[in-house]
């Protein structure tokens, strides 16, 4: 068993470690969200741009409508920010804590996955906020107008914008952690490839409905949430038919050289 740690420590010296991590992994998350809660104007003029290009030259307006609620817009603000900067931090934490209890080969298994779920997170954020959020707002503020004589008017909240923001980006960004969870379930031999290519009439009713559970309630933000959804999980079939047959080659070279051993 030389591929693992020889690292006996007793359960207090575990304990203390992990104390020692989850205190890194506050100190992180304070740290970042002093910083984010400074910088929270920008931060929030650079989330509120999306709504401010689907307004256009009329332009438009964002109200608070309780004294108290700009003030936690900016907590808000402060609070995602920190959980988005410090997760990389948190991740390695975890990691260094796992890490030694890990064989070697279950080491080189699951890095690859930890290193790409913060970048899948950031392909789903960056699709909701370039691509969903301006389609959306635009499909929305086509409402207004003229209505029975009456002037029909967005007249937003700030608190409801960020709030709807916010859904969006952990709605994509979370939704698109699906090929790790997938990946790493057929490493641990919970699913295969045919059992997912069975599941597949399956997945597309889950995907819609995933869909409608985690976006607003408009066909448009729907739809660019379900089509990626079933996009991905194609991927994801294709990428584990590379690692089996990966794992098919290194077995069997593995085996030739036991047998010419």
């Amino acid at each position: 068993m030389k591929d693992i740690d020889d690292s006996k420590a007793p359960l207090l010296d575990h304990l203390i470690e992990l104390r020692g991590r989850l205190l890194k992994c506050v100190y992180a998350l304070f740290i970042t969200g002093a910083i984010c809660f400074y910088f929270s104007e920008q931060l929030f003029a650079i989330l509120v741009h999306p709504l401010k290009e689907a307004f256009g030259d009329a332009g438009g307006r964002l109200v608070y409508t309780k004294l108290y609620e700009a003030f936690f817009v900016q907590v808000k603000i402060a609070v995602f920010g920190a959980f988005c900067l410090s997760f990389p931090i948190i991740a390695n934490q975890l990691w260094a804590f796992v890490a030694p209890g890990l064989y070697a080969k279950e080491k080189k298994a699951l890095l690859p996955f930890l290193i790409a779920t913060p970048f899948l997170f950031a392909m789903g954020a960056s699709l909701a906020y370039f691509v969903v959020m301006p389609t959306a707002f635009h499909f929305f503020l086509e409402f207004q107008g003229n209505s029975s004589g009456l002037q029909v008017e967005a007249l937003p909240s700030a608190d409801s914008y960020l709030g709807l923001v916010m859904q969006f980006i952990l709605a994509f960004g979370i939704s698109f952690l699906m090929p790790v969870l997938l990946m790493l379930l057929n490493r641990a031999g919970f699913v295969s490839r045919a059992q997912l290519i069975g599941l597949r009439r399956y997945m597309i009713v889950a995907a819609f409905v995933l869909a409608a559970v985690l976006t607003p309630p408009d066909v448009v933000s729907q739809l660019m949430l379900a089509i990626p959804l079933l996009a991905l999980y194609e991927i994801t079939i294709v990428a584990i038919w590379f690692t089996d047959r990966k794992q098919s080659k290194d077995l069997a070279t593995s085996e030739a050289a036991d047998a010419a051993g």
